[in-house]
């Protein structure tokens, strides 16, 4: 009797698997996408003193600038991730990108500062189109043995992005002024997005539904996706508070580094374009509950290698500290779109949502504790985050409810890797 012939890589009826020319296109595409996504949204960061100064505004004003942008990305995730339920993955993404690239092209054209900031108020509307879907895009098309690691390297390009969005913008500044170094970025952007739309392979898998409330309060109901927000939560609360303040204690006694030095901590982000990839693929091979737990871990472990005062140490906690926070925001984020049976979108926009409210809020808190005690109250309220993760990972269970329909075997299968 004759056996069936396998199915191809590419075959149709399958998804994307390791090592298929599929995948490696959705790798790439999704790389473009987090890497023109996250250097429009941070290309104002390095650029505050410079702005400060040519609108005379105050540097708690002038950081509206960076604040607007991610603000309004986080309220417009969820409505945009419902839009997609409706009309596509590759739809939204695409039409967020084509509206985001010309407001960026807008931006050193800005006459005044209201001007200014209203431009990057919509522009964080126009780029949430792509974080609120990529997850889902991939969840859908990528086969659950690669989903990892197309997440990671979905993040990595997110690493990439922000630490171009921060060095490109610092550089042309330096040499030509700041509205040049914004226009260097948008024309960046710009070329990037025109290499997404080339290289996005369309959806095969996604099946519209009628956007509603319905998918919200179905994640919302589900204990181990709650668990799962609150660790995107609290780890970007700490990141943040950690890159936000950590400049502050660099430029004074005992290091007294001068400001364009402590700028390149940034670099730092490089360890996020290596660990991503290898943390998700990681968590396809032994389980997302082990990779997870262990990258909060070595995130504390990074965060108190930063008390001394050795600049050599500093350092290397940093590094530490920021492979483990990829590392963990790349499982946490991966399994929300593996938990989720449907209205992926709408599971992975909860996820960023609280990601960015994390950064927000809990990047102010962590302003309160160095005002009050300094680096070493700093590294406390990070670590004391870290434990509210690792608790929250912790009680991460595989869920019917929360799942797919499986078979036992399946179940069972995954119940041994989580």
């Amino acid at each position: 009797m004759l056996s069936s012939p396998a199915l191809r890589l590419d075959d149709p009826r399958e998804r994307h698997r390791r090592g298929s020319p599929g995948l490696r296109r959705v790798n790439l595409a999704l790389f473009v996408a987090g890497l023109t996504t996250f250097m429009s949204l941070y290309c104002t960061q390095a650029l505050l003193p410079a702005l400060s100064q040519a609108f005379r505004v105050s540097p708690t004003t002038s950081s509206l600038l960076v604040s607007l942008t991610t603000g309004t990305l986080a309220v417009a995730v969820i409505p945009v991730s419902a839009l997609s339920e409706r009309f596509g993955r590759t739809r939204v993404m695409l039409v967020s990108s084509a509206i985001a690239a010309p407001l960026g092209l807008l931006i050193p054209l800005c006459p005044s500062f209201p001007a200014l900031a209203a431009v990057r108020a919509v522009q964080g509307v126009a780029l949430a189109g792509v974080p609120a879907v990529a997850m889902a895009y991939l969840a859908d098309e990528v086969h659950p043995e690669a989903l990892g690691g197309a997440m990671g390297r979905y993040i990595a390009g997110n690493t990439v992005g922000g630490l171009a969005g921060r060095l490109l913008p610092g550089f042309v500044t330096d040499l030509a002024g700041w509205r040049w170094g914004l226009a260097a970025t948008a024309v960046a952007a710009t070329l990037l997005t025109v290499a997404f739309w080339a290289l996005l392979p369309r959806s095969r898998f996604f099946t519209p539904s009628r956007p509603g409330l319905g998918g919200l309060a179905r994640h919302l109901a589900d204990p181990g996706m709650r668990r799962l927000y609150v660790v995107g939560l609290v780890l970007m609360a700490m990141f943040v508070t950690v890159y936000n303040y950590l400049g502050y204690r660099l430029i004074a006694a005992p290091f007294d580094l001068p400001e364009s030095v402590v700028a390149l901590v940034f670099v730092m982000y490089l360890a996020g374009t290596f660990g991503s990839p290898a943390a998700g693929s990681l968590a396809d091979r032994i389980g997302r509950r082990r990779v997870l737990l262990g990258a909060c871990a070595l995130t504390a472990c990074g965060l108190l290698l930063t008390l001394p005062d050795s600049l050599p140490v500093v350092a290397a906690g940093l590094l530490i500290m920021t492979t483990g926070f990829f590392a963990g925001h790349t499982v946490a984020s991966g399994w929300v779109g593996r938990r989720a049976a449907t209205a992926k979108a709408h599971a992975s926009a909860l996820y960023l949502f609280a990601y960015y409210l994390g950064s927000s809020l809990g990047g102010s808190a962590g302003g309160l504790a160095y005002e009050h005690g300094h680096w070493p109250a700093t590294v406390g309220y990070g670590v004391a985050l870290l434990a509210v993760a690792l608790v929250a990972a912790l009680g991460v269970r595989v869920s019917a409810g929360g799942s797919r329909a499986r078979t036992p075997d399946a179940v069972a299968s995954e119940a041994g890797r989580a």
